[in-house]
């Protein structure tokens, strides 16, 4: 059997996706060894345990939220007090950090069923929505739109759900979406493990987002490196736009938060996929 399916098979995890966040995290250990492989084969007699503390979060990706946000804080991004969709929920992780920051209410949505932690759909400020695709939002779905958007998706491009992100989405609001470089750059460029390893085409991918941002209206304000990579090594972004200067007659000059240039984009990549100062 699978490590994911013995953990759950032996009530480690509350769900298949809890377990392989677990094994990602190295907190699974076979006879005593911390295993990080979630399709490893386990006989019926091993000893799986669960190691060191457990993580109060739902899922890992919430310590890359949690990076995102301590970044782009400090530079001008309100969470608190705000309404928000978390694109590609899963089992919540991004939106349990973003009820933990203040908002006032997030939209859980994903393309799948029944993966969110029942505690968090429970939650009140929670409104779930499953079975629906990122790409068919619309201005007319919206209702009165939300004011923040976070976004982690995959199997398929960030450029192609952009815009209806940002139709979703009030006039002023603010994006963070994570950029995995292994659903942008083509599945003819990426290697057998799908791994992007070759810098050049992680700052591609991002070059491309940012683009597609930038095409529907958007000003760029921060480009940056996830704190913990993706389950199979890959190095992951958070791209931060928003149309907040669209609204510029509407709040004071330094209620918005700097912008960046080409020269400043193009900078900010090199130094979170190269390591340039």
């Amino acid at each position: 059997m699978r490590l994911d399916r013995a953990v759950l098979a032996r009530g480690l995890a509350r769900s298949r996706t809890h377990a392989q966040s677990l094994i990602a995290a190295g907190a699974i250990a076979v006879d005593g060894m911390p295993m990080t492989r979630a399709a490893l084969p386990v006989g019926e007699d091993a000893e799986i345990t669960v190691v060191g503390a457990p993580d109060a979060y739902v899922s890992r990706a919430a310590h890359k939220l949690l990076g995102a946000l301590d970044a782009c804080e400090p530079l001008g991004l309100t969470v608190h007090g705000r309404t928000a969709l978390d694109a590609g929920a899963s089992t919540g992780g991004f939106t349990q950090v973003l009820l933990e920051r203040g908002v006032s209410s997030v939209i859980a949505l994903d393309v799948g069923h029944s993966q969110l932690d029942p505690r968090l759909r429970g939650d009140s400020r929670v409104t779930v929505v499953e079975g629906t695709n990122v790409r068919d939002l619309t201005r007319a779905s919206a209702g009165s739109g939300v004011d923040l958007v976070v976004a982690d998706l995959s199997f398929i491009s960030l450029t192609l759900v952009v815009a209806p992100l940002v139709a979703f989405a009030r006039d002023g609001a603010d994006l963070v979406l994570m950029v995995k470089p292994q659903f942008e750059v083509g599945r003819e460029r990426l290697r057998k493990t799908g791994v992007v390893t070759d810098r050049s085409q992680r700052a591609a991918a991002v070059h491309a987002v940012v683009s597609s941002m930038r095409d529907v209206g958007l000003a760029i304000h921060a480009v940056v490196r996830s704190p913990l990579p993706g389950p199979n090594g890959n190095v992951e972004f958070f791209v931060w736009g928003s149309s907040a200067w669209q609204a510029r007659t509407q709040v004071a000059p330094s209620d918005v938060p700097p912008m960046l240039d080409d020269e400043q984009v193009a900078a900010a990549i090199a130094h979170q996929v190269e390591g340039l100062e």
